[in-house]
């Protein structure tokens, strides 16, 4: 899924059921509300590549301070020189790093969300109705070229729903 083909929904109402059709056409049958399946090895594999990319930056992905700042930096990087940077590989390193400090952080866990709009990685909770998927969190605040958002933003999500002690 590209960056810019999604709506942004930083959450949305989950129903969790099993995969539809495995293909990301529209579809006047896909529900109204967002499914969810776990993840497979293509996916895991997806996550690791983008955690990796973000470790070589030197985030640390439990560390809010340390993800904003270092997409700030990316960000301003691709302002600056926009053919020195791909937008796509980093929303796609952030929003990974982001989903991975909520897996890590909070009562959520990855999945695969197919909705009216596609299907991309998510994050769900169980018996709760929000998926938050990363990627729109991250692909629209940089199409409003906001920086200075993620340890807000982030340390919110984690507070709504924190990990059991």
């Amino acid at each position: 899924m590209g960056l810019f083909s999604r709506k942004d929904k930083d959450a949305a109402t989950l129903e969790v059921e099993p995969d539809l059709t495995g293909d990301d056409d529209l579809d006047a049958d896909l529900p109204d509300r967002p499914v969810a399946r776990p993840l497979d090895d293509a996916e895991r594999a997806r996550i690791a590549a983008a955690l990796e990319a973000a470790s070589a930056e030197g985030v640390d992905v439990d560390d809010l301070e340390s993800i904003g700042s270092h997409y700030d930096e990316a960000f301003r990087r691709a302002s600056e020189d926009p053919g020195a940077v791909s937008p796509d590989a980093v929303v796609e390193t952030y929003a990974i790093a982001i989903g991975e400090h909520l897996a890590r952080h909070s009562a959520r866990e990855w999945a695969v969300v197919t909705d009216v709009f596609g299907t991309d990685l998510g994050l769900v909770a169980a018996r709760a109705d929000t998926v938050i998927v990363p990627h729109n969190l991250v692909g629209a605040r940089w199409m409003r070229r906001e920086t200075g958002w993620v340890p807000g933003v982030v340390s919110h999500l984690v507070r709504i729903r924190p990990r059991p002690s």
